[in-house]
């Protein structure tokens, strides 16, 4: 296997690691097949264009604030962030999932606010990993009970009423293997992984063959235009 490039190891952070887990995902079936680094670099660098450009997609929701006083201060996103990368919930640095383990995924889904079927992505990594849905049903069902030793600041720190008990029914649906994301919504990278990876696949195989379609107008390729993921 070659060596990865050296902006590999820049955008992806671990490479290495990122293609092999994406080799897990196809023997699990999670996705079909993986793009090469090359393209899923491009993936990140479209997640970073999100972070940048569109952060209204990012950490927010129409729900409910909880009436508790941390709730209500968390409610700002610059000054949850430090509490977040405290907590571990978020790893800045890997967006796109694919260095973190099971276990440091699920502690993502139980700290950090996902709007609406936004859960699907993580989750879908999470199919990869046998007995990591089950793990991660037991954690989010301990938060929605209050046995969990930090229930409440969980809580609070995902802001908005009702969280937990939305991720607790997407993990039924994870486990059940009912659709986690709207008809609508299946072919948005920002929602599923899968559409994520088909979007990846669908990209140019090289940094050549990007500035070459850059330059022709055709960059990025649309995801339902060359995708075999």
């Amino acid at each position: 296997m070659s060596r990865p490039a050296w902006h590999a190891f820049v955008v992806l952070l671990r490479p290495r690691r990122v293609r092999e887990h994406l080799a897990r995902l196809v023997a699990a079936g999670v996705v079909s097949t993986a793009p090469n680094l090359w393209q899923i670099e491009l993936g990140v660098l479209r997640m970073w264009h999100r972070v940048l450009f569109r952060s209204d997609t990012i950490g927010t929701c129409s729900d409910p604030v909880r009436p508790t006083w941390r709730a209500r201060f968390l409610r700002f996103r610059p000054l949850r962030f430090p509490f977040l990368v405290a907590a571990k919930a978020i790893a800045p640095l890997d967006n796109s999932g694919l260095v973190q383990g099971s276990r440091r995924l699920t502690n993502h889904l139980l700290t950090a606010h996902h709007d609406a079927a936004q859960f699907a992505y993580d989750l879908e990594i999470l199919k990869g990993t046998a007995g990591a849905l089950e793990a991660a049903r037991a954690a989010a069902a301990s938060v929605v009970d209050g046995s969990h030793p930090r229930a409440e600041y969980l809580r609070d720190l995902c802001v908005f009423t009702g969280y937990h008990e939305r991720l607790l029914a997407a993990l039924d649906d994870a486990i059940a293997g009912r659709p986690l994301v709207p008809a609508a919504q299946r072919d948005d990278p920002d929602i599923s992984f899968a559409a994520f990876v088909r979007w990846c696949a669908a990209q140019p195989k090289t940094p050549r063959a990007t500035f070459a379609a850059w330059r022709g107008g055709l960059f990025p390729v649309p995801i339902d235009a060359r995708s075999d993921a």
